[in-house]
């Protein structure tokens, strides 16, 4: 403890920071190299943290505006009189709107495409407002003059302002461009196109028959006196008894700040990483360091100096080090918040503007010194047992491992505990933060296990017969002073990061992918009523399009669940019980389809009567969720017939394949009689084909939509690529994190290089060979760190396919041999780079110290 305490008193003392700029004279340039490892984690920390206190700032400035109301009550069905009756005795201004999926025609050019209608009466949004070109459109629309049309829409086809649009048998000419909704993302607008047109028109449109996909909402604007809140508990009771759905601002700004939340938690997760290996690559940079002054510090020890002294000079070399980078990552971060922020937008309900957070840039720059810190003491600990007789014999400085020395093991300790706390405070579990921390150590355990065994085999298993380039190739990867397992965790990790975002993305997205033997469906019809399906069927079957299924669609609820009625769970359960009161479109077969498995049960192909319970086959998720198992009863009413049923099979269900998929399948011959609407789904060879359809359905049945599968893969993959492009763009300075250390690597071991390869030449070795012992080297590294990013990748995205996002795990070979090739040639170009001096030095020089 008394060593401590001098330690720190020499830290304050001039002589200490003199010492430490004079010794530092010639070694200046390294320390640089070593100090810019840490500079991308603390860049993407600081970008992350100033852009998320601005994003939440804006969110709870502009709360209202997100909802555009203070309330928002909803329903799936057109609103009763008793309905209607409540709403109105809930007081305050109320606007209107009905949404409903259909085609819409552009007249000029023939082209179709599904979109999101909408039409709203009234003053909404009460807060905030629509946007659109030119102005005066949004007036226009409100006057029932013309419709308002989405602006990737509007691009996507060629139209312009005052062109034609017809929606079902209503032709209205573009009054502007839609360019923003309150609370609504562009991406959102990708997804669904959003077409706004006249209340008054709806009607006229003849698209809202029986069974038509709609929503009916109103917007409230209640008086600053009242406490939304408080009003919907009071009336939490008459929402559910009237089957009516509600959203305020409180609960608004929560789920969007739930969400844009764990998106920020994972990348502040990615840059922790990112400066994690950082530290990593100080603690190699400070420890080759390290090894060139023990020499210095025994003569500093010959001439008086203490031990807490001598340490206190080079801590203090850290010191500056970790503000160097502090320094540069904070600055860095301000600019990379801007490339954040852009391509986050499309994302974001509100626009968030770039606002540089001190409280941020402090958070980033504490973090970065004190990890830099952190990893630069390992290295340092071993000064305190260089002896004066270091100075005369330099075996006298060595012989120490950190692993044995108890303050080593204090320092790891407390950094794991510290990396622990991390991952809780961003995940706000201690078991998904403990999960981070394990993952992280897990995977730099890997790679460096992996990296130990490498060296062991290159060891033995080299045969003798190999030519001399190869063996001495190998033999670089286990020599005294090697970095192969920092080279290994480096480059593994930015692989690792980089290429699990594309794996998922790419499962995410190929799941919906038509069947490649040709016997998938690529396009969907449906809201196609019973006495157009005939008409439908004959369309398709003109233009010689295979009808791949034809499904009937009812619509139903749920009336009681093992005895127990529907409004008693739902009062139970709260929020959660939502799956209990929602509305189930079920359809009824003979079979399964190729988007189905059996997983439990006896599938029932057909009844014959009604006098028993019908065997219903159910989704397995949606069975957990309900707590329902096989033979449970539950009780579903059929649009006011109840039917008894009994859980008879569960079923796994791929919901990325373009099929027409169901929670609830009955056999045939239970529920035929009910109304149903039909879905089918066909095969199209191109898009002239797809165009030529979708005209002639639309033009003889207004009402029915169809879904090209080519343009929905278009659609979502280039919504994946946006959200790939941020996540990627924050993986990119793990990945360059990497290459930085990579590059200090090198640097670190050039003197060692310089003094084999003079010693090689000296016995008779060519530049050649020298060269070729390189490659060697940094092409197995580059491939072997490759290859465990690569595994490690494909271990992540089995795992956030099964328990995050519930798609099947896929082997993807052509990410992983890009990344194998790319890796290799990097890793051998910057090898080769690094150590072009190595070729240029005469052997004269094994003669000479160098320092």
């Amino acid at each position: 403890m008394t060593a401590f305490f001098q330690f720190i008193a020499c830290l304050f003392q001039p002589w200490t920071w003199r010492m430490a700029w004079r010794d530092s004279r010639r070694s200046r340039g390294r320390l640089v190299v070593y100090a810019s490892s840490i500079i991308l984690g603390i860049a993407s920390l600081t970008a992350i943290s100033s852009f998320g206190i601005q994003m939440r700032q804006v969110m709870a400035n502009e709360a209202k505006s997100l909802l555009g109301a203070d309330l928002v009550v909803v329903s799936r069905d057109p609103l009763t009189p008793e309905q209607n009756g409540f709403l109105t005795r809930l007081g305050g201004e109320q606007s209107r709107e009905t949404a409903f999926g259909s085609m819409v025609v552009f007249p000029k050019s023939g082209d179709t495409r599904l979109v999101q209608v909408r039409a709203i009466d009234g003053g909404f949004p009460f807060y905030g407002g629509i946007e659109a070109t030119p102005a005066g459109a949004v007036a226009e629309w409100r006057a029932g003059r013309g419709a308002l049309v989405e602006q990737g829409l509007m691009e996507f086809f060629g139209a312009k302002v005052g062109d034609p649009v017809k929606v079902g048998e209503v032709t209205l000419p573009i009054a502007g461009t839609l360019t923003g909704v309150p609370g609504e993302t562009m991406a959102m607008g990708s997804i669904a196109p959003r077409v706004f047109v006249p209340m008054a028109r709806v009607a006229e449109s003849g698209l809202l028959g029986q069974g038509s996909l709609a929503s009916y909402k109103v917007y409230f604007r209640l008086p600053d006196a009242v406490d939304v809140e408080a009003l919907v508990e009071r009336h939490r009771g008459s929402f559910r008894a009237l089957k009516l759905r509600f959203d305020t601002v409180e609960e608004r700004k929560q789920d969007l700040g739930r969400g844009l939340d764990q998106l920020l938690k994972f990348l502040n997760l990615a840059g922790f990483t990112a400066l994690l290996l950082g530290g990593v690559g100080v603690a190699a940079g400070i420890h080759a360091h390290m090894r060139r002054k023990v020499t210095e510090v025994a003569v500093l020890r010959c001439l008086g100096a203490q031990v807490p002294q001598a340490f206190a000079v080079y801590f203090a070399q850290a010191v500056a080090l970790g503000v160097v980078g502090a320094c540069g990552g904070a600055l860095l971060g301000i600019g990379a918040q801007f490339g954040l922020q852009a391509g986050l937008a499309d994302f974001l309900p509100a626009r968030v503007p770039v606002v540089v957070s001190p409280a941020a840039v402090a958070l980033g720059m504490v973090a970065g010194f004190v990890i830099c810190l952190f990893f630069a003491l390992l290295p340092l600990l071993p000064l305190r047992r260089v002896p004066p007789l270091a100075a005369l014999r330099t075996q006298a400085g060595g012989g120490v491992s950190t692993l044995r020395d108890p303050l080593a093991w204090l320092l790891f300790a407390v950094a794991g505990g510290g990396l622990v706390a991390f991952g809780v405070s961003q995940s706000g579990d201690w078991r998904t933060g403990a999960g981070y921390a394990g993952g992280v150590a897990a995977a730099l355990g890997v790679l460096a296990g992996v990296a130990w065994v490498l060296s062991r085999l290159a060891r033995v298993l080299v045969p003798a017969r190999w030519p001399f380039v190869v063996r001495q190739g190998f033999g670089n990867l286990h020599r005294p002073d090697n970095r192969t397992v920092l080279m290994m965790q480096s480059l593994g990790i930015g692989v690792f990061l980089v290429l699990t975002m594309v794996l998922i993305q790419a499962s995410l997205s190929g799941g919906l992918e038509p069947l490649e033997d040709g016997t998938g469906g690529n396009a969907v019809l449906f809201d196609i009523q019973s006495d157009q399906r005939d008409g439908v069927l004959e369309i398709l079957r003109g233009q010689d399009l295979p009808v791949i299924e034809d499904a009937p669609m009812i619509s139903m609820r749920l009336h009681s669940v093992k005895g127990v009625s529907v409004e008693a769970l739902r009062r139970d359960q709260g929020r959660g019980g939502r799956m209990y009161g929602r509305e189930y479109r079920s359809t009824y077969r003979e079979s399964l389809s190729p988007t189905e498995t059996l997983v439990a049960g006896e599938w029932v192909p057909r009844v014959e009567s009604l006098d028993a319970p019908v065997p219903v086959s159910m989704e397995v998720d949606l069975a957990q969720r309900l707590q329902l198992g096989l033979g449970d009863p539950l009780v579903f009413d059929v649009q006011g017939i109840l039917v008894d049923c009994v859980v008879g099979s569960l079923r796994e269900v791929d919901w990325r394949r373009l099929s027409p998929n169901f929670f609830v399948v009955f056999p045939a011959g239970a529920i035929e009689a009910a109304p149903a609407v039909h879905a089918m789904v066909t095969r199209v060879g191109d898009d002239a084909a797809s165009a030529r359809m979708q005209r002639e359905v639309v033009g003889r049945f207004p009402n029915v939509s169809a879904v090209d599968l080519t343009l929905v893969l278009r659609t979502i993959d280039g919504i994946f690529s946006k959200i790939s492009e941020v996540v990627r763009f924050m993986a990119l300075f793990t990945v360059g994190t990497g290459l930085l250390v990579l590059a200090g690597t090198i640097a670190s071991g050039r003197q060692q290089r310089v003094r084999e390869s003079i010693l090689l030449r000296t016995l008779g070795a060519t530049r050649g060979q020298i060269r070729g012992v390189l490659v060697v080297e940094y092409l197995v590294l580059g491939v072997l760190a490759a290859l465990n990013g690569i595994l490690l990748a494909n271990l992540a995205a089995w795992a956030a396919g099964r328990w995050v996002f519930k798609t099947p795990y896929e082997w993807r070979p052509l990410p992983a041999a890009i990344a194998l090739a790319v890796v290799a040639l990097v890793t051998l170009a910057a090898g080769l780079l690094g150590n072009r001096r190595v070729l240029n030095r005469p052997p004269l020089e094994v003669l000479r110290e160098e320092n």
